[in-house]
């Protein structure tokens, strides 16, 4: 019975921990100043593996996508094929893993350093409230960030897709955006990007949770950022199947 309770109490304290993070996103003080400190953490000095990564993913899908529409002789569909797998999944569900790996992992380092060395308990005495400071400009940090990466991952992608394409086929740049733009609407980008603020949600809650909670030292700090990672990335993944399904009764267009 132990075996069932103890994860049932642990999942009960980590959605209190999540629901308080909401009430305090929109609870004055807002610490504005360590929330951009965050931001440039988990914005900027992220931006070169987004860019990168997305680049990368785009020459991928581009040999991939090339190989499968080869066989109808449907070539020509390359573009917009790519354009619309960035757009739609692939994009927003790299750029959400990628982040939960640096990020979380940070969040969850940093955090339970701060635990096991009571630098937590010393910001309470101080009578600043840890848990806005800490968490929640975190949080919002996140949230505000993952749509931008997200945007730069799929622009990347289709710059290596086209870096791809026209290594192989000589397709000139003009053209190929022309052809990858032609099938994608808001009704494409927006749902995908905009989920991708839950991404932000759930990497910071999951890291922050783990890593306020660590105990037994340095070994403890360890465990709790690979955890936090390793929790992450099984959320998110979770969380993305509940999204496409919930984005597609929003948005019936999408799903054409």
């Amino acid at each position: 019975m132990d075996l069932l309770i103890a994860p049932l109490s642990r999942a009960g304290h980590a959605v209190a921990f999540a629901g308080r993070a909401i009430l305090e996103m929109f609870r004055p003080p807002f610490e504005l100043k360590e929330t951009a400190r965050q931001l440039y953490e988990v914005g900027w000095r992220s931006l070169p593996l987004i860019a990168v990564s997305g680049f990368a993913v785009g020459i991928v899908l581009s040999m991939h996508t090339r190989s499968s529409l080869e066989r109808f002789g449907a070539e020509a569909l390359i573009p917009a094929a790519l354009m619309l797998a960035l757009v739609r999944e692939t994009g927003p569900l790299i750029v959400g893993l990628l982040v939960a790996g640096r990020v979380g992992a940070g969040f969850g380092a940093e955090l339970g350093a701060m635990k096991v060395t009571e630098q937590i308990d010393a910001l309470e005495a101080v009578a600043v409230d840890s848990f806005k400071f800490l968490v929640v400009t975190r949080t919002v940090a996140c949230m505000l960030a993952m749509p931008v990466l997200t945007t730069v991952a799929n622009f990347t992608g289709i710059v290596g897709g086209w870096a791809a394409e026209t290594a192989i086929s000589g397709m000139s740049f003009e053209a190929y955006f022309r052809s990858a733009f032609s099938v994608v609407g808001f009704a494409d980008y927006i749902p995908g990007t905009i989920k991708t603020i839950v991404f932000g949600f759930i990497i910071a809650i999951t890291a922050s949770y783990l890593g306020v909670h660590t105990r037994g030292g340095t070994q403890g700090v360890g465990y709790s950022a690979t955890r936090s990672v390793v929790a992450a990335s099984i959320l998110l993944i979770t969380a993305n199947v509940v999204l496409v399904r919930l984005i597609f009764f929003l948005f019936p267009e999408s799903a054409g």
